[in-house]
């Protein structure tokens, strides 16, 4: 993976950051912090839909935050969130949602014949999904922010757009750095215990010394943040280059 052959598109207006991805069938605003000042990231995203690039997309997978809730607002249309399996339809009007630490949850735009009665209903009026996105401030450097999620939209545009091959210890490792481990199966004895032992060692040691790194200028608004994050680290710090910052 060249992460210089891809950028996605960022834009400012008023001092807000836009990013696009999926070709424009995602947009991401960047609110200011000042918005709520104990959130870690505050972000308006809008989802397109009946944009050929969302159709037939799977799922995103199921995970968990060990550091940090999550919360949305719906401002249009309905969003699908997911926790422990169940399937929560959020429309306008409905107090923020919040995702405890540790919830097993994903969040995706309504999907035909899938989901509860509100949700298949939207499926077939909705064009358009727009939501407010959070999450809760920790000092635990590998977190959830705008660092970690330019690189994972960059991430999944690679593989949804340019048909990337799946590398396991790059998700590890971009998962790990975004306080997200993956959900095993309900039989695995300690799951999440398990999820984020393999995500630190996976991701983060064995990663780090197989050259996969968690971030990238090319992808990064915030390069010296990312340095930053990846110098706690033993195993990632040599990818830091705070030269590219410049």
């Amino acid at each position: 993976m060249d992460p210089a052959s891809l950028s996605l598109p960022r834009e400012r207006h008023d001092g807000i950051l836009t990013i696009t991805a999926f070709e424009g069938a995602i947009t991401v605003r960047v609110l200011p912090d000042s918005e709520k000042a104990e959130r870690a990231f505050m972000f308006d995203i809008v989802f397109q839909t009946r944009h050929p690039r969302l159709q037939g997309v799977p799922k995103p997978p199921e995970h968990f935050h060990p550091f940090q809730e999550e919360y949305m607002t719906v401002l249009e249309g309905t969003l699908v969130v997911e926790v422990d399996g169940v399937e929560h339809a959020l429309k306008p009007g409905d107090a923020e949602f919040a995702v405890r630490r540790g919830a097993n949850h994903r969040l995706y735009p309504p999907r035909r014949n899938e989901g509860p009665p509100a949700a298949q209903a939207a499926a077939e009026e909705d064009e358009v999904v727009r939501f407010l996105l959070s999450g809760e401030q920790t000092p635990n450097p590998f977190k959830l922010d705008l660092v970690f999620f330019e690189n994972w939209y960059a991430y999944q545009e690679l593989l949804v757009v340019h048909q990337a091959r799946l590398d396991v210890f790059r998700l590890l490792s971009m998962f790990d750095a975004g306080d997200s481990y993956l959900t095993l199966p309900w039989w695995v004895p300690f799951r999440s215990t398990v999820s984020q032992a393999v995500g630190v060692v996976g991701g983060r040691w064995i990663g780090g010394l197989l050259g996969y790194q968690p971030f990238y200028k090319e992808w990064t608004t915030e390069w010296d943040l990312a340095c930053e994050k990846m110098e706690t680290s033993i195993f990632q710090r040599r990818f830091s280059d705070r030269k590219k910052a410049s």
